[in-house]
């Protein structure tokens, strides 16, 4: 089935592309950044279509789902058991699981997010979508990575989450809407600094990447909604949602081997090169 417009992709393109995004969401490294950086660089043509961009969120969001479904499944079971109680007047229940303390710190971390992208997406995208800015932001992830590296992790587990601490972690959640700067490093950055085990950093992270994920997709698609954008063939587009769900889910178990070993320098080193090497490309080129 082919849909109607320009941006036609071929079927290795779809699937390079997934690859790009289901890696880079979730290694610590931004994936908006890079796709500022191909699109001033290489040329790359990084408007796909309204219809390829969803399915590429889908394929990232299968691979949370994936890897975390026993959180995943915990926090479902743990929604209808609270709304059970609300109901008998029995309140939240919060001690009797923690599965229930990841739903409502999930919830709580997304209203910052939220509100952030929503109030300040479209600024932060204008702003900080050049090259220089990338580069910059890119710069200032790796030292957030380094810093995360080396953080001595506190022992708080997912019991012993407090309101204040999703809030700051969703901020800094929300602050990855400006390219460069990787949700997953600054949300696992943040959750450090609060004290969490570095297993707690990393779980708490992924988690409440899928409303965020659901969010942008949302987000993408009121944007475009209406205005034509549905583009290339559903072929293709699901080849790169699938090529997104394998990605992404190698992607989130490197990295939890990474944090384990105490090894996220790497993306540090990583970060500061391409952050260095395009700053200095991009002055010599303008």
């Amino acid at each position: 089935m082919q849909l109607k417009g320009e941006n036609f992709l071929s079927l290795l393109q779809s699937i390079i592309m997934g690859i790009v995004q289901g890696l880079t969401e979730f290694l610590p490294v931004s994936s908006s950044g890079h796709l500022v950086l191909f699109g001033s660089f290489l040329g790359i043509k990084t408007d796909t279509g309204i219809v390829f961009e969803i399915l590429l969120h889908i394929g990232t969001l299968i691979s949370v789902v994936f890897v975390f479904y026993r959180d995943i499944l915990g926090m479902i079971k743990a929604f209808f058991e609270m709304a059970s109680d609300i109901a008998k007047g029995h309140g939240l229940g919060l001690k009797k699981n923690p599965h229930r303390v990841m739903l409502i710190m999930v919830i709580v971390a997304t209203v910052p997010t939220g509100l952030m992208g929503v109030l300040l997406g479209g600024y932060f995208e204008r702003v900080f979508a050049s090259v220089t800015m990338v580069s910059v932001m890119l710069i200032v992830t790796g030292t957030l990575l380094y810093m995360a590296n080396n953080i001595k992790p506190g022992s708080k587990d997912t019991g012993d989450v407090k309101i204040s601490d999703a809030l700051i972690i969703g901020v800094f959640q929300g602050l990855a809407i400006t390219p460069g700067i990787s949700r997953s490093g600054s949300t696992i950055f943040a959750g450090l600094t609060r004290g969490f085990s570095r297993e707690l950093a990393t779980r708490f992270s992924f988690v409440m990447s899928i409303p965020a994920i659901l969010g942008a997709a949302i987000l993408e698609f009121w944007k475009y909604y209406g205005e034509g954008a549905l583009t290339g063939s559903l072929t293709t587009a699901f080849a790169g949602m699938t090529a997104a769900a394998v990605a992404g889910t190698i992607a989130i178990r490197f990295l939890v081997e990474i944090i384990k070993k105490r090894k996220l320098s790497y993306f540090s080193y990583y970060c500061w090169i391409v952050g260095a090497g395009s700053l200095i490309i991009g002055l010599l080129m303008g």
